[in-house]
């Protein structure tokens, strides 16, 4: 019974392929998403309502493609909560979830701002939100976006990068750059769009090599 059930865990160990697709895609979505959409804000706060106009387009396809984000980014929590399952790691599996759900959390509450914003300022030039209102909304998706669901992102990655350390899921020079990377973004978290990038990045680095590797963790690992 347990040699069988030493078997399955392996097996779901050195076949990544579900985690490796999920994680490039959400990495590639969601980072095209994010630069369109907070490439069409203004710097200034409470800039004219004219320019909701002027980047509706760019708003309404990073609206349309970050729910496709977020279930690839389900999905790749769903399978690598598989593998912590069989691994028994209970406690970490239930950090990641956590921040995982509380990151999409953030993330759709800012894209929910920003398609009201965008529906508040008709093309026509009839009754819309004011200068206020919208720099108010403007605030709320910077503030949701860029620190609160990055912080939720910088603990999923420790959840992670901690499994990695724990079980060899990870070589050495992975697990420290995720540690590293998640302490820049808990604690100087920031609205720079390229900081908010760093999380999908990761994720699309881990996920590269898992599909090059083909296996997520060392061949003596798996052997013993």
């Amino acid at each position: 019974m347990g040699k069988s059930s030493d078997q399955e865990t392996l097996r779901a160990l050195r076949n990544p392929r579900g985690v490796a697709i999920a994680g490039i895609l959400f990495a590639v979505v969601f980072a095209i998403s994010i630069i369109l959409l907070r490439s069409a804000l203004p710097k200034e706060p409470f800039a004219d309502v004219e320019w909701v106009r002027q980047e509706a387009g760019r708003m309404r396809v990073a609206l349309f493609l970050i729910p496709f984000a977020g279930i690839f980014f389900l999905w790749f929590m769903g399978v690598v909560r598989e593998y912590m399952g069989n691994l028994g790691d209970w406690f970490f599996s239930t950090l990641l979830i956590g921040s995982g759900v509380l990151f999409l959390a953030m993330i759709f509450v800012a894209v929910v701002v920003a398609g009201a914003i965008v529906d508040g300022v008709p093309e026509g030039g009839s009754q819309s939100l004011g200068t206020e209102t919208v720099g108010f909304g403007r605030s709320i998706m910077l503030e949701a976006s860029g620190i609160y669901a990055v912080r939720m992102a910088a603990v999923f990655m420790f959840a992670l990068g901690t499994v990695g350390m724990k079980t060899r899921l990870m070589p050495k020079w992975l697990w420290i750059l995720t540690y590293i990377l998640a302490v820049l973004l808990l604690i100087f978290t920031n609205q720079n769009l390229w900081f908010t990038l760093i999380f999908p990045a990761w994720v699309l680095l881990v996920s590269i090599r898992m599909l090059v590797t083909g296996q997520v963790a060392p061949s003596d690992t798996a052997k013993s």
